[in-house]
């Protein structure tokens, strides 16, 4: 499992826009933050998905898979 920290700021109206750092073009928004969360959730899971199978796509069938674990970073 990887985290990712979220950037929630009020935007025009009182929208709240949340966005990831670590993945760029991951932005939503929501009347509350409540229904922010619930939709960067949803937009870093469909961006990661949309990652994975692009990759699967791609690759070449000599490819070797593997799985890495990228401990949590500390700035």
């Amino acid at each position: 499992m990887r985290e990712y920290e979220v950037l929630y700021e009020t935007i025009e109206d009182g929208w709240i826009m949340a966005s990831v750092p670590d993945l760029p073009g991951t932005v939503t928004q929501g009347q509350t933050i409540e229904e922010a969360r619930v939709n960067i959730r949803e937009v870093i899971e469909l961006l990661l998905t949309s990652y994975r199978e692009n990759a699967f796509q791609q690759a070449s069938p000599h490819v070797v898979r593997e799985v890495v674990t990228i401990a949590k970073l500390h700035l």
